[in-house]
């Protein structure tokens, strides 16, 4: 294992922060709203910070905070179960069409993606009249989530069977790429869509009520949780957990359909997942750590336990990597989801031209138009210098550069 990289941060009334940014930008709101979070009475040991790290809504991304018992719902986020899937097939780059227009395009047929909204308009990015396959799935998830319903019967008028199996918008994508034995690899990234959206913000609200009732005060209200051994606590647990699931099938289910999109397209017969991962980077879940049991919440982040394989991508248009982890237990096992912003959405709208985002994009089949600007190479960290930051959390196992992304 490589040197030691963690930046130690002092918290004044609060665990430390131990950091895997050197040489990496960190903002300093990304700074003090970790150090929020480290005041918190039940933060276990310390904060650990991955050098992706930016200010996210109530938690910052890229944070992994462990707790004893208690659970920030904000800790996990809205996107519960958010995370990656990866699989290698045996299709190798000259198996490829010279031209990938058309492989991009049965993709975005197979899968629905984007968001458009209207009055009496059916959001492309759902399904009209979901699939028997996407039915037959959702028939393994239905009868929990109908017990989470009985409690909370708003979470039941929205999407759920109709987004599983969708990719949804902004940093989630659907990606060919190619590796260092130029291996042909498909690579998605989504979470748990519309349902785990209204699960994420009524579990955060709820918290927030809570806090009210009981005259706590937080050094943030986003930072507002739920006590161990309280209804809501153990309400919240079931349904992040089956949020969690839905993602992992979401993701299982965009994956069988992109392999059919791409069976339609190369004549070659192909095997597929001849390597695959799936792998949460917002979620919560107990582990053992510094023997004891507690409860991690990972927003932005990866479990990197001893030889656990993930996956950590770029941007559009930049190198993403297959990883195994070290096991580094001052990071609770953890690596980073990715590269980590620089620039907000609306800030690389503004700074980063299109002639710019064409210009780094270069070699990718994908969108090159102002509506995906926001998602462009520069509004990221360089994943080289990410990488760097974290040897001593993962060692590489593939490298991937895409040549195929399509984004919602």
């Amino acid at each position: 294992m490589a040197d030691t990289t963690f930046e130690f941060q002092h918290v004044p009334g609060g665990v430390p922060i131990k950091m895997w940014t050197r040489g990496v930008p960190v903002e300093d709101e990304a700074r003090a709203q970790l150090m929020r979070a480290a005041q918190m009475p039940f933060i276990f040991k310390h904060v650990a910070a991955m050098p992706d790290v930016h200010v996210g809504i109530g938690a910052t991304v890229g944070s992994v905070i462990p707790t004893r018992g208690a659970v920030i719902p904000a800790a996990v986020g809205v996107d519960i179960g958010c995370g990656m899937m990866a699989a290698r097939t045996s299709l190798m780059a000259h198996d490829l069409p010279d031209s990938l227009d058309g492989i991009r395009s049965a993709i975005e047929q197979a899968v629905p993606h984007g968001r458009s909204v209207g009055r009496g308009q059916r959001d492309h990015g759902s399904w009209g009249s979901p699939p028997p396959a996407i039915v037959e799935a959702w028939a393994t998830l239905v009868a929990r989530f109908d017990v989470i319903c009985a409690k909370f019967p708003r979470l039941k008028n929205t999407n759920n069977l109709t987004h599983l199996g969708t990719l949804g918008t902004g940093n989630h994508f659907i990606e060919l790429c190619l590796d260092q034995q130029a291996r042909v690899w498909v690579m998605l990234h989504s979470g748990s869509r519309g349902v785990g959206n209204a699960i994420g913000t009524f579990f955060i609200e709820l918290a927030k009520q809570d806090m009210r009732k009981w005259h706590i005060n937080l050094p943030d209200q986003d930072l507002a949780y739920f006590p161990e051994g309280t209804d809501h606590f153990d309400d919240y647990v079931e349904a992040v957990g089956w949020a969690q699931d839905f993602a992992a099938l979401n993701r299982r289910m965009m994956m069988i359909n992109v392999i059919a999109a791409l069976r339609a397209k190369i004549a070659k017969p192909f095997e597929a997942e001849m390597e695959a991962v799936n792998c949460h980077h917002n979620y919560v879940t107990r582990e053992h750590h510094f023997g004891e049991n507690v409860l991690v919440t990972r927003k932005g982040a990866v479990r990197a336990a001893k030889g656990v394989l993930g996956i950590i991508p770029g941007s559009m248009g930049a190198k993403s990597f297959i990883v195994r982890g070290l096991g580094n237990p001052e990071s609770f096992d953890s690596c980073s989801h990715g590269a980590g912003r620089v620039m907000s959405r609306t800030q690389a709208k503004k700074l980063v031209s299109l002639d710019e985002h064409i210009a780094d994009t270069a070699g990718v089949e994908c969108r090159k138009d102002a509506g995906v600007i926001d998602e462009t190479p520069r509004a990221y960290k360089p994943i080289e210098d990410v990488m760097a930051a974290q040897a001593d959390l993962v060692e590489i196992v593939h490298t991937l550069k895409q040549v195929v992304c399509v984004k919602g």
